[in-house]
Parts: structure tokens; sequence; C-alpha cells
């Protein structure tokens, strides 16, 4: 494994994140091809094993038990300080904000939340999953501050933005003395390169660390033609994202198997080795013992820069989809993907 600095921070972070999205109940959230604790608790165990020491979650996976889950087999399985634990919060609810929640007040319930599920007394990187147009800029950037400044958060990160936000948010946070975003975790892999536009230009610049999230596009990259899994038949907000690019986006995946038979590798290691020429880590969720291997091995894999061209040619433009298609004021107040679920929010 190799590992590096996040941005501008002091963490250091293996080159692999191992994603949670696909753990916690599946009977109680979103996805219902999550995995229980017991098989959860085997992947994180082996990503230790593999030297993976980042681990990325949010409040609003399976209600709050990947958290959970995660937060247990840490404590059973690593050293507090030697683990970086990422966690994403929600923008406040309409229930919120027709009650006179601030944002203020609801990251502190978030974060609250999050500590109790994670059995942990600070969390190294809370992330802003998506942008709030409800809730002011500075409520959002001093409550993060405040939790800055009372030890419960290290370090903020944001996820799901346009770079044009980034650059606002932390101009602002300068202006006041506030802590800036060291991270942003955006939608970034071989068949959907948008973030290349802009994002990736402003963090290079101001050495922002990217750590994308559905690296492997929800298993798409990872696969040759027929092979199938639960997650790829079931999970039908990545079906949302990619179905409707899937024959341009086959063009591209077919390259990625041409390379990984030629090398003699897995389609993922190729898929993940291309992805470091050019973020800091990508989150990598895993759903078997193989997938966390597959991710821990790409690190390893070195492409050409002729391999890298080949890979990406055929790539023609997309529409922005998923948790950035809703980036809008139109849509601010629309039901977005995530959600806190049933959990006790104080």
């Amino acid at each position: 494994m190799e590992y590096t600095k996040l941005g501008n921070s002091d963490l250091t972070v293996s080159r692999i994140c191992m994603g949670c999205m696909g753990f916690g109940d599946p009977h109680n959230g979103q996805h219902s091809w999550t995995l229980d604790e017991g098989h959860s608790r085997e992947i994180i165990q082996r990503g230790l094993e593999l030297g993976v020491n980042f681990f990325d979650t949010a409040i609003g996976y399976q209600s709050g038990t990947s958290e959970q889950y995660l937060g247990r087999a840490l404590r059973d399985f690593a050293k507090r300080e030697d683990v970086v634990v990422a966690t994403k919060f929600l923008p406040r609810t309409q229930e919120e904000i027709a009650a006179g929640v601030s944002g203020q007040q609801h990251i502190e319930t978030m974060v609250n939340t999050s500590l109790r599920n994670l059995g942990t007394d600070y969390i190294d990187l809370y992330i802003y999953h998506m942008w709030d147009y409800e809730t002011p800029l500075y409520d959002i950037l001093e409550g993060l501050n405040r939790v800055v400044q009372a030890g419960k958060v290290r370090y903020i990160g944001i996820s799901n933005c346009f770079a044009y936000q980034l650059a606002k948010a932390n101009a602002l946070a300068e202006r006041e003395g506030f802590a800036k975003f060291v991270s942003i975790q955006g939608h970034y892999n071989l068949i959907f390169r948008e973030e290349e536009r802009e994002m990736a230009k402003l963090c290079a610049e101001d050495n922002i660390a990217m750590t994308p999230y559905s690296s492997l596009a929800g298993g798409r990259l990872s696969k040759h033609p027929g092979e199938t899994s639960k997650r790829l038949e079931e999970d039908s907000y990545a079906k949302f994202k990619y179905d409707a690019t899937a024959k341009q986006d086959q063009v591209i995946i077919d390259r990625v198997a041409e390379l990984a038979d030629r090398r003699g590798v897995s389609m993922t290691e190729v898929s993940l080795a291309w992805l470091l020429t050019k973020v800091t880590a990508p989150v990598v969720g895993a759903t078997k013992l193989h997938h966390i291997e597959g991710a821990a091995k790409a690190v390893d894999l070195k492409l050409t820069a002729e391999e890298c061209a080949y890979l990406e040619e055929p790539y023609v433009p997309h529409k922005l989809v998923g948790v950035m298609a809703q980036n809008t004021p139109a849509a601010a107040k629309e039901q977005h993907v995530w959600s806190t679920g049933n959990q006790n929010l104080e």
C-alpha cells in the first residue's frame, strides 16, 4: 500500500479509501444489497491487513447502521489513531427549516449522531454530503468551524458540488478565519470524467485532495460482459446514473477488459490504476473480499502514458447524473436519494 497526505491536512491516508456504502442493515435503508455486520467486518478487517487506513461512510447509509458497523469493527481490529475515518452529513430537512433549526444547530445534531454511531470521540474528515441551497453558506461554514474548534472534527471535506461552489466556500472560510475544505468527493471514473473540466484544475492549484466516489461505476468497470452481481442487478440508483449512456460507455469498458487481459490483471486493477494517476485516493466500495484485494493491487499497477491515452480516447461528454443532477436551487426542495432514515437524532 502507498500513503499520501490528504490535501492541505496533516492526515496520512492510504491511496485506496474503503467506501462503506455497501455495509449496513439491508432491511433498514435505501439499498437491498448491503452486507450484514458479520460480512462487513470481514471486509474491513481484510482492508486493514492490506494497509487500508482510510474509511468513508455517511449518516445517510442504511439509517446509520453503516457507521455503526464500521465503528465497532475499527474498535476491534485497529487503534483509533492509526485509521482515518470520514463520514458525511446531510442538509437540513424541510421539517427542520420549518421549525427554525439553524444550520449551526443542524450540524451539531448531525455530528453528535455520527459520533455516537461510530463510537468515537472525533471524526477525522467530516464531509458536507451535498450542496444545501436552503441554508446560508456562512451558517454551514460557521457550524463546521464550531465542531472543529470543539475537537469533534479534525478536518472538513465536501461532496457533490461544482468547482465554483468549492472555491466560493473556501474563499469565505479564509476571509472569516474558518476551517477550509481540504478534500472533494465527486463522481469520477473512466466512464464519467466531467470532474476534469474545472474541479480537477481547482484542486491541483489549491492542493485540495480528490477522493472520488463511484470509482468503478457501480461495478461496471470491473466486470467482463456477462458477469453480474447482486448490486448490479438491484442497485436502481446506479442504473439511473449509467444505463442511459451504456452503449457509449461500453467502448471504454471493452478497452479496460482488453488491457486487463494483455497485462494479466483484473479490470478493477486497470480502472483504478488509471484513476490513481488523477486523484489522491479513490473511494472503493467492497462487498466481497476480492473487491478490496483487487483495489489494493491497483496501487502497484503502473500504466504507461500510451495505455492511459488508449483508455481515455473514446470518452464523450456526459450529462450530470445522480446527486449532481439535483445541484440546482430549483431541485433543493425535492426529495434526495439520501436521508437519515429512522435514526434518533439528538
